[in-house]
């Protein structure tokens, strides 16, 4: 697969760049591909009262069949595998992948471990990335921003 780009250089060349089909908003359905929860307890505040990330035209969606992009977080289980592929054929084109966290962009301290099918780079190509473990809300409202434009 590809090598994940920063959340400052989104696209892979193959796909439009997300000014291009995003018009300032992203509706984004969350994965959790096998993570140990501290990157969804940092989206939950990313879009809480506090951060608000409406505010910046970034929605959670309950559906891939309504996002614009995939937020994905931990290393791509086993189990996950499948799902994660389905999830991203099920979210209409044009689309984006964001791998969220240390463990989605190279498995972080899951790596080796037998049940881990690979990073989110290793199972669907990934368009961004936004680094840290877990990343602080500040930091995943920055690269949803430059996603957005706004």
């Amino acid at each position: 697969m590809t090598e994940p780009a920063s959340a400052s250089e989104p696209g892979d060349g193959s796909r439009p760049a997300p000014g291009e089909f995003l018009g300032g908003s992203l509706q984004i359905r969350h994965v959790d591909a096998g993570s140990c929860n501290g990157c969804e307890l940092e989206v939950g505040s990313a879009f809480g009262p506090v951060y608000d990330a409406e505010r910046f035209g970034v929605r959670l969606v309950a559906s891939p069949r309504h996002a614009d992009a995939l937020l994905v977080s931990g290393p791509v289980t086993k189990n996950m595998a499948v799902p994660l592929a389905k999830t991203l054929e099920a979210t209409p084109s044009p689309k984006l992948v964001i791998a969220l966290g240390d463990c989605a962009r190279d498995c972080g301290v899951f790596r080796g471990a037998y049940g881990i099918e690979g990073a989110v780079g290793d199972v669907v190509a990934v368009d961004a990335d936004i680094p840290g473990c877990p990343p602080d809300p500040t930091e995943i409202l920055r690269a949803l921003r430059r996603l957005t434009g706004r």
